[in-house]
């Protein structure tokens, strides 16, 4: 069987590029293959309820990442953090 192959994987540094959070930057942190999701650092963060348990006596309300799309993510540079340019295709470069 075929594994999907995606063009961001887990630690690179991505641009969200549309929807609710444009602009952001951060680091992904976990790639959902299945449904073609990532999460990203500081990036679309949701509030969760914790129940009761020994961790947290009385409950909870925590926050963490939610998921959003792959499509909407573009790969940054690593070394000058600037979005990554479509080179090779003929122009200059």
């Amino acid at each position: 069987m075929n594994r999907p192959r995606f063009h961001v994987k887990k630690g690179d540094h991505v641009q969200v590029i549309s929807g609710n959070h444009k602009g952001a930057t951060g680091k992904i942190l976990q790639v959902i293959t299945k449904k073609q999701q990532v999460l990203v650092e500081g990036v679309r963060m949701i509030k969760k309820t914790q129940r009761k348990s020994q961790d947290h006596p009385t409950g909870a309300i925590i926050t963490r990442e939610g998921p959003i799309h792959i499509s909407n993510v573009k790969l940054l540079q690593p070394a000058e953090k600037a979005p990554a340019k479509n080179r090779g295709k003929g122009g200059e470069e």
